[in-house]
């Protein structure tokens, strides 16, 4: 990848997708597909001198992968369904995956946070290092031009009621991130309309920076002052109920173990004053998901990618993830 530096960290170890096991990007085509598992077949085939295990999870990549009803199920669960095995019992999710923060009941690696110079320069701002990276004679997850693309998916929301509003309120969000987070953090990627892992329901927007995930959603109300308490956003007599993000979180959390997930709520006003709407938290209003003024919202968001381990590095397998639940 033009740009991109070696990567001396520690490398996540997982049980293989489906595709690692075939050799194949998450964009192949059936032929593509067919083609590699011949060949793996051939090269791992018990008959052939060939490993047993090995020969088994190259029959169950094919066996889903080549149904386009089960490759699509497999993609919408970010690969936690029909999963490969290890040691005879099945990958789950965060447990398969490797925990970057160290956090307690995750497998595999800690991160090691990238040095800084004097202690004093952030690596978030480096150019993006990709991990793994892209090698002369290795089939990635995901092609290299696509893992370069800093944005991917649509910012829309379909639905019949209120659905001008919606996509005119996630275009501007994209927007802000586009403009305030893409434009410092050269690893962040953003992605517009995800499948929540547990329902399919919808996820406006996800940000993956190094080893953190954030995922953002928006609401639109008329300027003033807000009262926050814990629940509700409360404007005089009125009270509204910022969107269901948590449980989402919580769900991203537990298939991305390899992951740090938090979750954002963008509080936007129709002219677009980044100071607006002035939200007052109330004392012991605590809560999972917190609504923000656009201000607001762009430091903490910023300040939650760039303070990561490795910030600067592209994941190509947790992209190479989210990227098969796009709607």
């Amino acid at each position: 990848m033009p740009g991109a530096r070696p990567y001396d960290g520690p490398m996540p170890a997982h049980v293989p997708s489906h595709y690692e096991v075939l050799g194949v990007p998450v964009t192949a085509s059936e032929g593509e597909i067919r083609r590699a598992y011949r060949r793996a077949a051939r090269a791992h085939h018990p008959d052939h001198g060939g490993d047993v295990v090995e020969f088994r999870r190259v029959t169950l990549a094919f066996e889903v992968l080549s149904d386009p009803r089960a490759r699509a199920a497999y993609d919408r669960s970010y690969f936690t369904s029909s999963p490969q095995r290890e040691g005879g019992r099945p990958a789950e999710g965060a447990a398969a995956a490797s925990s970057a923060e160290g956090r307690p009941g995750a497998a595999g690696f800690t991160a090691r946070p990238a040095p800084r110079a004097g202690g004093q320069r952030n690596p978030a701002g480096e150019p993006a290092v990709y991990v793994p990276p892209f090698e002369p004679g290795t089939v990635p997850l995901l092609p290299a031009a696509v893992a370069a693309r800093a944005e991917h998916g649509v910012p829309r929301r379909r639905g019949l009621f209120g659905a001008e509003a919606r996509i005119q309120r996630e275009e501007r969000t994209a927007a802000l991130i586009r403009r305030r987070i893409l434009g410092t953090i050269p690893s962040a990627r953003l992605l517009n309309g995800l499948r929540s892992p547990r329902d399919a329901s919808h996820v406006a927007h996800a940000v993956l920076a190094g080893y953190r995930l954030a995922l953002v959603d928006s609401m639109l109300v008329p300027r003033g002052n807000y009262a926050w308490d814990g629940a509700h956003l409360i404007h005089g007599s009125r009270t509204v109920a910022p969107p269901r993000l948590a449980e989402q979180v919580r769900d991203f959390q537990d298939v991305f173990g390899e992951l740090n997930v938090q979750g954002y709520i963008l509080v936007q006003t129709p002219d677009e004053n980044p100071h607006e709407p002035v939200i007052d938290v109330r004392r012991g209003a605590g809560a999972l998901v917190e609504p923000l003024n656009a201000s607001k919202f762009v430091r903490e968001l910023t300040f939650f990618l760039s303070s990561g381990p490795q910030p600067n590095v592209v994941l190509v397998p947790a992209l190479a993830r989210l990227l098969t639940g796009l709607h």
